[in-house]
């Protein structure tokens, strides 16, 4: 049976499951009040999510997502975002170290600049952050993480074209004790970790929380050649947060983290190397070093009838300092480096109205002031180093602005259907003030662009039953262009908007008795203005992102299921994906080339490439998740073991799909797992991951290949106390 085969049968396997599921559990439906049933305890826990800036059961949530509790983070091998897609569908993250490219259904972020925004927006408590950098900040004293697929906007924050991730973490406890936890972990690669959360009830009215982590481990890596740098991984973090409640109708909620993370460097080689991608050359100094800082004021107000004035002020600043061998190996002087700063100011004033009445609604205002600053002589790839002939450089600013108004209303027609209405006016500003010295040449960049989009969102919600809930939406998403580094050729254009209308149908069921829950979701997607880099269509040697010039369409199926039947317990998730390109002509930037290359027109020969029914980059055709785990009471405790696998077929880097410069992202299966013992507040677990040890591409940039991390297990123990 080959992959495709294989691939088509899980889908249906799966499909077939959740149908069976249905039809031979239906007649066991009953009607009840309450999600869980109440004389049997074995049931699943009601998923919240707040990601809507109100809570609401995500069974009865208009929006395809998965909800990780922060308890079970551990329990999927999660520690960073990179392992997210390992446990939910259709997610891609290719991490490359400085940078990440994270998708979703195809859509998110796939040219590596400062210019390109990401259509994957992440949340911490609530704030949007740093766009596609600074990704390696761990999870700790984490209450639960929200991966919402689909374009966002309409009620929270920043745009999002392909989704949004909200990780939160767990507030102060004023009404709780001085509790916590204490947590420990050694492993292979000298992996040594240790974590912890106290809570601090002050007074009636008060309280903090503050939570720490620490880590180190020794590389991955083995290195030859007359390099310097990667020693291994040292970081730490902490947290500080501060509740006040001095009545039922204010709460002031304020955090702030530090986090400073010294990954020594992130070794790479050429892509097609027939080596062991953890055994490599370098004759270049390596180095990966990101310091920043976020601080969060969440401020609710809640007037007399209920409806509720918040405030939620973000403030962000990071630093950055990266060296690598652009060649990847000891054969040539190939460097690149930078030391720069990215500062970031939020602001969302939100007005919620009560949900209990027939008319509900949302309105919104958020600004963000989003500022990098390349520091002189810090910005530097040399061809060799320190020969100005060689080199080229860039140093100054590059602010970009965000302003938006956002508002969506609810009405129920009856008691069982419900219409939802969402619209957002989006303007985005951004600019260049930066001088290059390009190989000799200086070029001197003042340049300004300006974009704006109405994007919307209709919904209608059908409540069958207290088991069954239906939805289909349309909506539309929009990301921001941007400005093109300039070259010799004067100031090139910049790059326009993307823009994205979404059709989705979902059905969400529970059965006998909640011990089954199931989610299906079908979707279509038009997507025009793809941002992509090609080589200038004029000056084929010279590299520009630009737009392609007809729609995308996409289209795809997804399905989860969670179950509990007594002391086991599974968890699951697939999709399907297929994407096909419009109408495109472009030349591969790196492939030598010569004549002019229309992207609309033309012609198509060797080197002006015809591109139309191409997949989409970072969009794998399938994906695949499972976890089980069985409850045994042993020597006193709880003893429970968990197997989680993870599948995410091949996927393009680039639209050209030439094999031999590596486009083709090989197929990731993960199999991780953990023994869990617990006894009174002591857990004890033996847990691994990638456990079969696949060396898989954890990512492509600028013709090298970043590895995923290989097998990892240990021991890790952690105390709890209240």
């Amino acid at each position: 049976m080959n992959n495709k085969t294989l691939k088509k049968s899980v889908i249906w396997l799966a499909v077939a499951s959740c149908l069976g599921i249905l039809n031979s559990t239906a007649y066991a439906q009953e009607e009840s009040e309450t999600l869980r049933s109440d004389n049997d305890e074995n049931t699943l826990e009601v998923i919240q999510i707040s990601a809507e800036r109100r809570v609401s059961n995500l069974q009865k949530s208009a929006l395809a997502a998965s909800v990780i509790q922060g308890d079970d983070l551990a329990k999927l091998g999660i520690m960073t975002v990179d392992q997210i897609q390992f446990s939910t569908p259709s997610a891609t993250v290719n991490n490359f170290g400085q940078g990440i490219d994270f998708n979703i259904r195809g859509i998110g972020k796939a040219e590596h600049n400062t210019q390109t925004t990401t259509g994957v927006i992440t949340y911490r408590d609530g704030v949007a952050t740093f766009p596609g950098y600074f990704t390696a900040e761990p999870y700790y004293d984490i209450a639960r993480v929200e991966i919402l697929r689909g374009p966002q906007g309409t009620f929270v924050g920043q745009n999002a074209t392909g989704g949004a991730v909200f990780v939160t973490s767990n507030d102060p406890d004023i009404d709780g004790s001085h509790s916590g936890y204490i947590a420990g972990q050694l492993g292979n690669f000298k992996d040594k970790s240790l974590q912890g959360a106290l809570n601090l009830p002050i007074s009636d009215t008060f309280a903090a929380r503050v939570a720490f982590n620490a880590g180190s481990r020794d590389s991955f890596y083995n290195i030859e050649g007359p390099y310097s740098g990667d020693d291994g991984v040292r970081m730490g973090s902490a947290r500080l947060g501060l509740k006040w409640e001095p009545n039922a109708d204010l709460s002031v909620l304020f955090k702030t983290d530090y986090n400073y993370l010294d990954l020594s460097g992130y070794p790479s080689d050429p892509i097609g190397s027939e080596n062991s991608p953890f055994d490599i050359t370098a004759n270049a100094d390596i180095k990966a070093v990101d310091k920043f800082v976020r601080s969060v004021l969440k401020v609710d107000y809640q007037f007399s009838d209920g409806t509720i004035l918040r405030s939620v002020s973000g403030y962000q600043k990071g630093n950055t300092v990266y060296k690598s061998d652009l060649d990847g190996t000891s054969l040539g002087v190939n460097t690149f480096r930078d030391d720069l700063d990215e500062t970031i100011y939020s602001q969302e004033i939100n007005l919620i109205s009560p949900d209990t009445d027939t008319f509900s609604w949302i309105l919104g205002l958020y600004i963000q002031n989003d500022e990098y600053y390349f520091k002189p002589g810090e910005f530097v790839i040399g061809v060799p180093e320190g020969n100005p002939l060689t080199e080229y450089s860039l140093e100054g600013y590059n602010p970009k602005k965000t302003q938006a108004i956002f508002g969506q209303v609810t009405y129920d027609i009856s008691t069982d259907l419900e219409l939802e209405l969402g619209a957002r006016y989006s303007k985005s500003d951004t600019s260049n003030d930066v001088d290059v010295m390009q190989y000799g040449t200086p070029i001197e960049s003042v340049q300004v662009a300006e974009f704006s989009n109405l994007t919307g969102k209709l919904a209608l919600n059908w409540d069958i039953s207290n088991e069954h809930f239906l939805y289909a939406f349309v909506a539309s998403g929009f990301r921001p262009g941007g400005l093109n580094v300039p070259v010799g050729l004067g100031l090139p254009e910049p790059f326009e908007a993307e823009e994205i209308m979404s059709y989705e149908m979902g059905w969400k069921a529970q059965w006998l008795n909640d011990h089954l829950r199931t989610q299906l979701t079908a979707f279509r997607n038009d997507y025009d203005n793809f941002q992509v880099t090609i080589g200038y269509p004029d000056y084929p040697v010279f590299g520009i992102e630009l737009n392609t010039p007809e729609t995308t369409k996409m289209s795809g199926f997804e399905a989860q299921v969670q179950a509990v039947f007594g002391d086991f317990s599974f968890d699951a998730g697939v999709s399907w994906l297929s994407s096909k390109l419009g109408t495109f002509y472009a030349t591969d930037p790196r492939v030598a080339a010569l004549g002019a290359c229309n992207p609309e027109t033309g012609p198509a020969s060797e080197s002006c490439i015809g591109l139309a029914g191409r997949d989409q980059t970072y969009a794998p055709d399938f994906t695949f998740n499972i976890g089980l785990e069985y409850e045994i009471n042993m020597w006193q405790g709880l003893l429970t073991p968990r197997l989680n696998y993870g599948h995410v077929s091949e996927q393009w880097a680039t639209l050209f799909q030439n094999e031999a410069l590596g486009d083709r992202v090989e197929s990731r299966n993960v199999l991780s797992g953990q023994i869990a013992w617990q006894y009174d507040d002591i857990v004890v677990t033996l847990f691994g991951t990638n456990l079969t040890n696949q060396h898989y591409v954890g990512a492509i940039n600028s013709g090298l290949r970043f590895a995923g991390p290989p097998k990892q297990v240990g021991i890790r123990l952690m105390k709890t106390f209240f």
